[in-house]
């Protein structure tokens, strides 16, 4: 049976699951019933192995083809989706909308996770490929931390991936198309933290004060300056900061001030050149104000590299499934993902699936678009046919 034939038959489940998922949104690597849901899901389809409580709640599933390699050896690829929610109260009134408070699904990993597993059932009962797919279905995306655990527990190792593959939505991009670039994708993320000790005091005598809210303000100006005059305009970079929290009662000069905040690049260079910059700006306005400056700088995960060859292979793949004028060259984004760390592991590449006009990622509005899904979940299996062709 064609592929959009089955895909179509299949429709209705894959729609139900992610709907299913969509209600019940866990986060991080507590997606408990999540991860049970998939492993049911896999065994029910016949998969030749399934694993769960990789990287604590990750579950993997192997489904081996039925052709013989034309050489020695059989190909193993990774093909990868997140399961996480995030902590955003649902704004959406839908049926299925969340039914615990304060999580929802507003990245669309509902929906990559019910993309994956109608290629996993579709992949298991035809098996018209030689070599070995492993579906992987990862934890704790949205805190950068399940990649890097499932990798820590042997995942490339213990199953033998050779190349891993990821696949997001993306609102703004039609259904139907696919969006893609070779080289980096996505950005490395650098987590910020400044803790500023200054001198309380009264209002009225602020020169007996160091006033950690007014070096707080010249702190987040000065580090705006770093991206407009020490990196080059043609490059991308971002330093944003997410929280601020100062002082305790009012007509007291605040003592203390933390920022919190990150930092996005899209190369080696200006990372290392930003982070430069950066101590240098803090311990310039620490001496300036008096002030004392603390700085921690915690490394979230690299950039999304997209591979020559796997990248080939995704957008041929992706025309064969929507057409060639419907597979557009992205630019790349300053939005993170931890896929970062597999496609460090492995070679592989990342393509972006259209959620049409939709709500933005991390919104209370978001939807996955279930019209997406017949898309998706065929670029998952013709891109396991044809990297694993015998």
């Amino acid at each position: 049976m064609p592929i959009v034939n089955r895909v179509a038959d299949l429709l209705p489940d894959i729609v139900s699951w992610r709907r299913d998922i969509h209600a019940h949104p866990e986060l991080g690597f507590d997606v408990n019933r999540t991860s049970a849901v998939v492993a049911d899901r896999l065994r029910e389809f016949g998969c030749d192995q399934v694993v769960s409580g990789l990287g604590k709640t990750g579950v993997v599933g192997v489904i081996t083809g039925k052709r013989a390699a034309s050489d020695d050896r059989a190909k193993v690829i990774g093909l990868r989706a997140d399961m996480d929610a995030l902590p955003i109260e649902e704004k959406t009134n839908l049926p299925y909308a969340s039914k615990t408070e304060g999580f929802m699904h507003a990245c669309g990993h509902d929906g990559h996770t019910a993309m994956l597993l109608g290629a996993a059932r579709y992949l298991a009962e035809t098996r018209d490929f030689a070599g070995t797919v492993v579906l992987i279905f990862q934890p704790a995306e949205e805190i950068g931390m399940g990649a890097v655990a499932m990798l820590k527990d042997d995942l490339m190792e213990r199953f033998g991936v050779e190349q891993v593959y990821g696949m997001h939505t993306l609102p703004g991009l039609p259904i139907g198309a696919f969006g893609i670039r070779r080289g980096a994708v996505l950005a490395a993320t650098d987590s910020i933290e400044i803790k500023i000790e200054g001198r309380g005091g009264h209002p009225g005598m602020p020169h007996k004060s160091v006033d950690a809210i007014l070096v707080g303000a010249q702190l987040i100006t000065a580090v705006q300056q770093i991206l407009s005059q020490n990196v080059d305009p043609l490059e991308a970079a971002g330093i944003t900061f997410h929280e601020i929290r100062a002082g305790s009662t009012h007509r007291v000069v605040a003592e203390t001030a933390e920022l919190r905040g990150s930092m996005r690049t899209l190369t080696p260079e200006v990372r290392q050149l930003v982070k430069k910059r950066l101590r240098e700006v803090v311990a310039g306005i620490g001496q300036v104000t008096g002030a004392r400056i603390d700085l921690n700088l915690e490394s979230d995960h690299g950039v999304v590299f997209n591979h020559a060859a796997q990248t080939e292979m995704a957008i041929r793949v992706a025309k064969d499934v929507a057409g060639e004028d419907n597979v557009v060259e992205t630019l790349p984004v300053l939005g993170g993902e931890d896929f970062a760390f597999m496609s460090e592991a492995r070679p592989g590449a990342f393509i972006w699936c259209g959620n049409g006009d939709s709500a933005g990622l991390h919104q209370a509005a978001y939807d996955f678009n279930d019209e997406a899904i017949q898309f998706g979940t065929s670029y998952w299996i013709k891109l396991a046919e044809n990297t694993l062709a015998a």
